[in-house]
């Protein structure tokens, strides 16, 4: 596999072009409705609680837990060659929303179900910043 491999880029949509705007500035937002006042994540044009259109963007703390995860032996893709092993993550923020990521800057042997994350961003293009998450709790339980 190819060491200098570009890594995919996400491709903004009119519902998620916030979403990588925020995060190209290092900040995470999540989606919430202005008429029932549930957040909800991935981007849509209409709430999945009550199907108004009426959405806003606001800030997440960008805290969270650990729903489940994986660990990646092989990369999925050449510009993740370098990376191996790393942990993909269903992270369940304290907002009360689910999002798909990795877990960086930490022991991969020290990944559990449960465990606290903090949100990190990595810049992959001079356009593409991407919400990563690490370990907040390092220490043994």
């Amino acid at each position: 596999m190819a060491d200098n491999a570009l890594r995919p880029e996400p491709r903004p949509t009119a519902e998620t072009a916030a979403y990588w705007e925020a995060a190209a500035d290092e900040r995470l937002v999540v989606q919430r409705c202005a008429n029932c006042g549930r957040h909800q994540f991935y981007p849509r044009a209409f709430c999945t609680a009550c199907l108004s259109e009426r959405l806003e963007w606001v800030p997440s703390a960008g805290l969270g837990r650990i729903y489940t995860f994986t660990i990646c032996r092989l990369p999925a893709h050449p510009s993740m060659a370098g990376k191996v092993p790393y942990a993909v993550a269903m992270i369940d923020l304290d907002e009360g929303v689910r999002l798909l990521t990795n877990i960086v800057d930490c022991p991969i042997d020290r990944i559990r179900i449960g465990a606290r994350v903090a949100v990190r961003f990595e810049r992959t293009s001079s356009t593409t910043v991407l919400p990563q998450f690490t370990l907040t709790d390092l220490e043994e339980r």
